[in-house]
């Protein structure tokens, strides 16, 4: 087998989607290189950090984390891009368990019920075959050994890219935007609610009071990058 693998990739190499070079036999969709490179936060290990100081004022989680950095036109952004538009679902379940590694070695996201991330509307979903976030997740699940629900959070409507919109307008623009459907109880359950990319926050906070109806509940939060 390794034979013909090695054969086909003469004729047809695989390349690393950071750099686009030709990838070596132990390397798989990222060379070494670019994995090395890519910009770690260690928020899993820092408290207060960032991501945790984003929401003071606004909501009330117990912990925050993100693995990378999201730069413009940095390697995160390619890997995401990657992930999002080009069906490269792998990406989720590389960062998934690199992420899910590091908040296993932190010990500050103990006792953790379950995974829910932030959702997709059902026609954006359809059209692109999969919801971003999924991969991720259940990779994340895997790691930590915890329950993950894909579709408790729905989303009302389907809206334009929020990218260069503002903290208030984003906010304008999620508000109420999603709802809990599925009759699971979460009531008493500490959830680590989970995204691609953390901007303002203003995706997260709107998911959290669509969560927030049920009684006694914490959240934490785990991106796989955060806009520096």
């Amino acid at each position: 087998m390794k034979l013909l693998k090695d054969i086909f990739n003469v004729f047809y190499p695989d390349i690393c989607l950071c750099c686009k070079n030709h990838l070596t036999t132990n390397e798989a969709f990222i060379c070494l290189f670019c994995r090395n490179d890519l910009p770690l936060t260690n928020f899993s290990f820092e408290t207060p950090n960032q991501i945790e100081k984003t929401f003071y004022g606004r909501i009330p989680i117990e912990k925050g984390t993100a693995l990378f950095y999201f730069l413009k036109k940095g390697k995160t952004q390619q890997l995401i891009h990657e992930l999002k538009y080009n069906g490269q679902q792998q990406v989720g379940g590389f960062i998934g368990s690199w992420l899910g590694e590091e908040m296993l070695k932190s010990n500050r996201f103990k006792n953790i019920d379950c995974i829910i991330p932030v959702p997709l509307h059902s026609k954006k979903q359809k059209k692109r075959g999969y919801n971003q976030v999924s991969t991720f997740g259940n990779s994340l699940s895997k790691t930590l050994n915890i329950p993950f629900y894909e579709n408790v959070l729905k989303k009302k409507t389907a809206i334009n890219s929020q990218t260069k919109l503002l903290r208030l307008d984003r906010w304008k623009n999620v508000q109420e935007l999603f709802y809990v459907e599925e009759k699971l109880s979460l009531a008493n359950k500490h959830i680590l609610l989970i995204d691609d990319i953390i901007t303002t926050g203003a995706t997260l906070e709107a998911c959290y009071l669509a969560l927030n109806n049920f009684s006694n509940i914490k959240i934490s939060i785990a991106s796989m990058a955060y806009t520096k």
